[in-house]
């Protein structure tokens, strides 16, 4: 009997894990086959995440101000205005520019250049005052960046513009997240990931309206664009799980066990959308340069995980577990970027998996400066 009860947890921990990578790529091979020209063909980036926003935000307004599940933070014009604004503007950024992305590059390459996010938050955090310069953490980027120039180099349907929008995303979201850190913690703000979807999910669709009035809004009038509900509540369901799922796995384990669950789902995601999209081939130079890339960031996780735990011992004994636990989720978006993406729902794995404001911030608000994701997504 003890023996059950001891397991029980563990198998809970790997469900969470095992729904997490699962729904994590397949929202992202989701949204990939519903842009796609070749198959549902609804190339409206941001129309889709605008619907995943919505979704995300009204869905969140019930459980606020309906059932009442969490109570909404005291929040001010004043913090409003500072913090969730300009955290919404780049949150929408990253899932637009991402989810363009879909349009020009396959799911496989997308995946490789996701390993840039650790370079581009380390930038951003250095920009920011966040971080300060070392060399054994520039040595790493240099090494990851090597393996994705390496990687596109073997592309063989390399795009400029898909290549231009996805990275872009990637640095949209990287300094999303530093100020989020910045902005939020400095109010001394803390949001679940619930209310970080009530806050952050409408002002992001309404920063999207502006992009949509203008690029995409005048192509649905003149073309004949097709829409089924059922494949878009689908896909924004999914989005939102998602979000769920992330906020579940971050509180059962630590962060070397969701960098590991997120180089995995990256692996396969690329291995499965070579199967489920043929047009989608990787090259010998792909995975040379992808390997050589999360090389560098295995080693930059190392260095991180080193860093809390040189940190935690300095601390009282008392203090110790709380400041890990947030310390760890904090660092985890930068490192592996599973992300780190949205796609949309207020996920962003950024293309994202659609880790969005719940999942990047549940694990932001456990340490003062709130989330919102994706996720990537």
């Amino acid at each position: 009997m003890s023996g059950k009860m001891i397991n029980r947890p563990l198998l809970l921990t790997y469900f969470y894990l095992l729904m997490y990578v699962l729904l994590s790529s397949g929202v992202i091979l989701y949204n990939k086959w519903v842009l796609s020209p070749k198959y549902f063909n609804f190339p409206l980036p941001i129309t889709l995440t605008m619907i995943h926003m919505g979704f995300s935000g009204l869905v969140a307004f019930f459980l606020v101000r309906v059932f009442k599940v969490v109570a909404p933070v005291k929040m001010t014009f004043e913090i409003y205005a500072t913090c969730v604004i300009p955290i919404s503007a780049f949150f929408a950024s990253s899932l637009w520019f991402g989810n363009t992305a879909y349009l020009h590059i396959s799911v496989a390459f997308i995946q490789m250049l996701k390993a840039l996010m650790p370079v581009a938050t380390f930038i951003m955090a250095v920009l920011c005052g966040t971080d300060k310069p070392r060399c054994d953490v520039f040595s790493n980027m240099l090494l990851v960046s090597v393996g994705v120039v390496v990687s596109s180099y073997g592309e063989i349907h390399f795009n400029v513009v898909g290549t231009l929008y996805q990275v872009t995303g990637i640095f949209a979201e990287a300094l999303r997240l530093v100020l989020t850190q910045v902005l939020l913690q400095k109010k001394g703000l803390t949001l679940n990931p619930i209310t970080s979807l009530y806050y952050i999910a409408p002002c992001s669709f309404v920063f999207l309206s502006v992009p949509w009035l203008l690029l995409e809004k005048p192509a649905m009038e003149v073309s004949q664009i097709q829409f089924n509900f059922w494949i878009f509540f689908s896909n924004a369901l999914c989005a939102l799980a998602l979000n769920f799922s992330i906020f579940l796995v971050i509180g059962r384990t630590g962060a070397v066990t969701i960098r590991v669950a997120g180089v995995l789902k990256d692996w396969i995601l690329i291995a499965l959308s070579t199967v489920i999209f043929p047009e989608s081939i990787i090259t010998r130079l792909n995975i040379i340069g992808y390997a050589i890339a999360l090389c560098g960031v295995v080693m930059y996780n190392y260095i991180k995980v080193k860093d809390v735990r040189a940190t935690a011992s300095q601390l009282p004994i008392d203090a110790i577990p709380e400041r890990i636990s947030k310390d760890w989720k904090l660092e985890k978006k930068s490192s592996d970027i599973y992300v780190p993406n949205n796609g949309g729902g207020l996920s962003s794995d950024m293309n994202v998996d659609e880790e969005t404001p719940l999942t990047q911030s549940s694990r932001l608000s456990h340490v003062g400066r709130s989330s919102i994701g994706s996720h990537g997504a």
